[in-house]
Formats: structure tokens, C-alpha cells, sequence
């Protein structure tokens, strides 16, 4: 936990973005029938009843202090996904930068082994070098920035019947391509030093010599 709040203490650097990382599920929904839109005196109504499509995954990059994201639409997250995923930050979204700091969650999937599965042995260290992975401890992904990303996507974009994945795919591009016009930035507040005093019960008591 230190570790990464100590990571976000640290001031921006241009040729070091801070990049955190995540991915959640959308189940893909088809209404049965046409839902009626609000009207004067009449609210919006939709029938309980829908076919399922199967679910579709969602991988999330969110530079917190550039005021950008981007998120990709999938069939699955296996370790080649995510693989991709993370040639995807090197090469396409951050090129230039001399190394990405990436905070993700310690998923059995989120391993350089994953790039090595996928890529022949050069390009999967070329990659992974290119990363300075810090991952949030167990039971600790609220330390994930991305996450924050992920819940405002819900709420404002996600937050309904969608049919299938190209129709998720072009929602979100749209929603992520005006929250990128607009810069909006993540400001997080919390350091080491609240977490000492508001999560101390998390901390081991230290024992005198005696009693080790």
C-alpha cells in the first residue's frame, strides 16, 4: 500500500507518465421491447424482460495526471489480452515516453510471463522493460486509480441495456473521447501518512526485543 501511495506522491514526469490499469465486465443485454423515453408528466419505462449476449471485457488505461484514458472493448482477459493490452500503452498510446510507471491490480494474468506467452522472447522483454509495474496489494484495489475511471464510466455511460460489444465499444469511445477533450484529471488525495493514521489497525504492533 506504501508503495504505491508513495508512487503517487511523486511529482509528474513527462518522460515517466503515471499510467494505472484495470478492466471490469459488461454483460451484454438486448431489450424484448421498445423502451418508452421520458415524456411530460410520464417517466421513462422499460420492461423487465431482455436476451442475453454473453458479456464482453472492458481493459481501462488511465494517465491520472495527463488527463487521458482509453479503454478497450474484448471477448475475454486472458494473459494474451492483457498482453496486448500492455503493448498497446508501449507502442501506440505512449511511445515516447522514456518508461511508464503502470499501478494494476496483482492478477495471476498481470505477470511478465503473460508478454512471454505471447510475444517472442525479445518483444516480451522489450515491453516489459519499457514498465515500472507497481501492483496494490491484496484486498487493496481501491488503490487503483482506474477503478475511479471505471465507476465514472458506469455510472455515466454504462448504466444501461447494451446489445452487444460493437455497440459497447462505440458508447465508450464517444464517452472517453469527450472526457479526454475535457482533461478531466484524477486528484487524489490520500497518502501515506493518512493511511497510517486512518487504516493504523492494518499496521503489525511492533514487539520489544524480549518478545520476538
Amino acid at each position: 500500500m506504501e508503495r504505491v501511495l508513495s508512487v503517487y506522491a511523486r511529482p509528474p514526469d513527462p518522460r515517466r507518465p503515471l499510467v494505472c490499469f484495470d478492466e471490469a465486465g459488461k454483460e451484454l443485454q438486448e431489450h424484448l421491447r421498445t423502451p418508452q423515453p421520458l415524456a411530460p408528466g410520464r417517466p421513462a419505462r422499460e420492461d423487465s424482460e431482455y436476451r442475453r449476449h454473453g458479456s464482453a471485457n472492458l481493459f481501462c488505461w488511465c494517465a491520472p495526471h495527463l488527463g487521458w484514458r482509453e479503454v478497450g472493448v474484448t471477448d475475454r482477459r486472458t494473459r494474451q489480452d492483457w498482453a496486448e493490452a500492455m503493448r498497446r500503452l508501449v507502442d501506440e498510446f505512449l511511445p515516447e515516453a522514456e518508461q511508464i510507471v503502470l499501478v494494476l491490480d496483482n492478477l495471476n494474468t498481470h505477470t511478465p510471463g503473460a508478454l512471454y506467452a505471447t510475444f517472442p522472447p525479445a518483444e516480451a522483454k522489450r515491453i516489459w522493460d519499457k514498465l515500472e509495474v507497481h501492483y496494490t496489494p491484496k484486498h487493496g484495489s481501491w488503490l487503483n486509480m482506474a477503478e475511479l475511471e471505471l465507476s465514472a464510466r458506469a455510472q455515466q455511460c454504462l448504466d444501461r441495456r447494451i446489445a452487444d460489444a460493437a455497440t459497447l465499444a462505440a458508447e465508450t469511445a464517444a464517452w472517453t473521447a469527450e472526457r479526454n477533450a475535457a482533461h478531466v484529471r484524477i486528484d487524489w488525495h490520500f497518502t501515506t501518512a493518512d493511511a497510517r493514521t486512518k487504516l493504523s489497525h492494518l499496521y503489525p504492533i511492533p514487539q520489544p526485543d524480549n518478545e520476538r
